[in-house]
């Protein structure tokens, strides 16, 4: 047997042991990265090319440090995005939201459709939707200094058309300039209350940054009610919002999104396992 696929199913057995919600795909990306491969080429390193501080990695995911932050890269839809301490590994469930936003573009009758991602951590969201949508142009806003120096390297090395505008800013008073302009104003932003602290995945709660998990609020539901303030600031009439949340907020954040302040065919939207996971929501445009 290969010994590099013999030390995965050993390191497998760790992880599992350990907890790890994934054992298997950890150990295979874990191996990946140190020895500088795709997981379907694992196979194929030699016996000779073994690197033992892939036991190293093991004993760091084993301890509950997060997958990416060990390997220092996250995938995201047709990205490999690099990420680390200080910035929001970015998850599956927030490519969803990303194809309701692609879509919607697809179908807004505008050349150059603007849009704003408030709190871009990495910048997967805004990254993807120039990758994908390419005549749209993007801000993307970021408070945390640390965030924003992972966001800004991945839309340097991402960016080839230079798309992408990022902004060291917070979200409520963020490009004032563009009120009332933007098409599509999407977000992924705090939204856990701190009474749930204890069931946080501790990979979570210990490594990705407070700011961006904690929402604020009993409910959990400040930050999301800055981002619909914002949104609602700059918006032009008829543009859309699209706002994630956890599968349980689905009710409350609907009615953040209130149709007296200007919002009309506010929808739950579900996840891949069928969760709520974002509201989507578009200004008046009478």
């Amino acid at each position: 047997m290969n010994l590099l696929l013999d030390e995965i199913a050993r390191a497998t057995a760790r992880l599992a042991d350990a907890g790890a919600a994934s054992p298997r795909a950890d150990a295979e990306e874990l191996a990946a990265a140190v020895h500088r491969v795709k997981r379907s080429e694992l196979h194929g390193v030699p016996d000779s090319a073994f690197d033992a501080r892939f036991w190293e990695f093991v004993a760091r995911r084993e301890a509950g440090e997060p997958l990416q932050h060990i390997t220092g890269r996250a995938f995201f839809r047709y990205l490999e995005l690099k990420v680390g301490p200080g910035v929001f590994v970015p998850r599956p469930e927030t490519e969803v939201m990303v194809g309701w936003a692609l879509e919607t573009l697809r179908d807004m009758d505008v050349r150059d459709p603007l849009v704003v991602d408030l709190g871009t951590g990495s910048a997967a969201i805004a990254l993807s939707i120039a990758l994908e949508a390419p005549r749209s142009r993007v801000h993307a806003v970021e408070k945390d200094p640390t965030a924003f120096v992972h966001a800004t390297r991945n839309i340097e090395e991402l960016d080839e058309r230079g798309r992408v505008r990022p902004h060291l800013d917070d979200f409520a008073s963020a490009l004032p300039e563009l009120d009332g302009t933007v098409d599509l104003v999407v977000s992924n932003p705090p939204y856990i209350p701190m009474s749930e602290w204890e069931y946080v995945p501790r990979d979570v709660r210990d490594h990705d940054p407070a700011d961006a998990l904690w929402g604020g609020g009993d409910d959990g539901l400040d930050a999301i009610r800055v981002v619909e303030r914002t949104a609602r600031r700059l918006l032009r009439p008829g543009g859309y919002a699209a706002v994630e949340h956890s599968d349980l907020q689905g009710n409350g954040v609907y009615w953040v999104f209130a149709e007296e302040n200007g919002w009309r065919d506010v929808r739950n939207r579900r996840d891949l396992t069928n969760r709520d996971r974002f509201v989507t929501a578009r200004i008046a445009s009478d």
